[in-house]
């Protein structure tokens, strides 16, 4: 490589990952501001990067042409991809390229990149085609309209994925399920808080200082930003064409890792008096009661020698069953009726249905396992135990269903 195409790449910020109020010059000058900057965080991408430049800009060329800077910010990858973009500038002279040899990570390379940005909107995309570019006008779309947060998101209409496995859409909402557990007011302000394509007015984040973990940037973004309104936008996200999978299971002990930090640093540790709903837990209380009764009725009928006289397993399983039908019917009407008001289609009931049914089977499970614990190592009286075990299992089985069964996106 030449020297001249060497100083062609762009300076890496250093510094506190903050990104200032005006974009500056290495000389400390004032740079003319542009409308959209977008950040392309790289790493082994090379038999993708032209193919996401070239499409990226026939895009953005016919929407706001001349108005808007494409900055791929490659981890020095061993594959050349920075050098593959640096070729690529003088076909697309909006394209600039920034080579990153001291840091490691997308979140912080998607900060260094807005660091260097010019314009006044900020986005990312995956450099690997698997978010349908076409999707960048609906964001700035949104954006235009007054969002100050634009997200593409798999899990609302025209969203979803296009072949991921079970167990990879496990793992994925068994995230977003402990995220909102761990930080319900930032994660639960959008349906897809995985989403790693989205744009963001610039005053919205300035002066912010980041500290992010890993690869989830839109978690800092809502939980450090001064973030209003918030629109969402369906996509699919599809399977790349070229070049290897980067999900492992580090990512995984990385997001635990950021949420917990992200928790405390933005001191939303509030006491559980000041953020938990007493009223709706009540009502709850009173619900799972009534469902005690019919499984209690139900157990009886079907299994006692002078009724039916069914083996015990099955009666147990029916009983339980019908119970949690009385109690997701309940809740639905009454402890959660003012969110159900808002999602009254009947595929939208059915999911909840099974949502609560899985929370229930996992407190069931909770409520075992805390039982042997607490019989076999602090008190040696099953009553006791077993009482102890259903308040946990019932704090558990409602705060769960709270923010994952019964839950509305607060979007635009």
């Amino acid at each position: 490589m030449t020297t001249n195409r060497t100083q062609s790449l762009l300076p890496v910020p250093v510094g506190d990952l903050q990104v200032p109020e005006f974009p500056l010059s290495n000389s400390g000058v004032t740079r003319q501001q542009i409308q959209f900057s977008l950040i392309i965080p790289t790493y082994k991408e090379s038999g993708n990067v032209r193919n996401v430049v070239e499409r990226l800009t026939q895009i953005l060329d016919e929407y706001i042409p001349g108005d808007y800077e494409l900055i791929v910010v490659d981890d020095d990858s061993p594959d050349g991809t920075w050098d593959v973009a640096l070729s690529l500038v003088a076909e697309y002279p909006q394209l600039q390229v920034m080579r990153r040899q001291q840091e490691r990570g997308l979140s912080t390379a998607v900060i260094r990149g807005w660091q260097a940005a010019r314009g006044s909107i900020l986005g990312v995309i995956d450099g690997d085609l698997q978010h349908p570019p076409h999707v960048l006008l609906q964001l700035l779309g949104e954006i235009h309209k007054g969002a100050d947060l634009a997200v593409a998101s798999r899990h609302v209409d025209g969203g979803g994925v296009s072949s991921w496995s079970f167990i990879r859409r496990f793992l994925s909402r068994g995230a977003q399920l402990l995220g909102l557990m761990i930080l319900p007011r930032v994660l639960g302000r959008v349906s897809d808080p995985m989403s790693g394509y989205f744009m963001v007015r610039r005053d919205a984040i300035t002066n912010a200082t980041f500290n992010p973990v890993g690869y989830k940037i839109l978690l800092e973004v809502i939980g450090r930003g001064k973030i209003r309104e918030i629109a969402e936008v369906g996509y699919v996200f599809c399977e790349r064409q070229e070049g290897e999978s980067k999900v492992t299971w580090k990512q995984y002990i990385d997001y635990i890792h950021h949420l917990i930090r992200l928790r405390v640093s933005t001191g939303r540790l509030q006491k559980i008096s000041q953020s938990f709903p007493l009223d709706r837990f009540i009502r709850f209380g009173l619900v799972g009661l009534s469902g005690v009764f019919v499984d209690m009725v139900l157990l009886y009928l079907l299994s006692d020698p002078s009724t039916l006289a069914w083996p015990l397993t099955r009666s147990k399983i029916l009983a339980s069953e019908v119970a949690i039908i009385n109690n997701f019917l309940w809740n639905d009407a009454w402890t959660f009726a003012d969110v159900a008001m808002q999602q009254q289609h009947w595929h939208q009931r059915i999911k909840r249905f099974i949502k609560f049914n899985i929370v229930c089977l996992a407190g069931l499970v909770l409520n075992v396992l805390i039982l042997n614990l607490v019989f076999n190592f602090l008190i040696p009286n099953r009553y006791i135990a077993n009482l102890i075990a259903i308040a946990i299992a019932t704090v558990w089985n409602f705060w769960v269903n709270l923010q994952l069964s019964w839950r509305v996106t607060q979007v635009k």
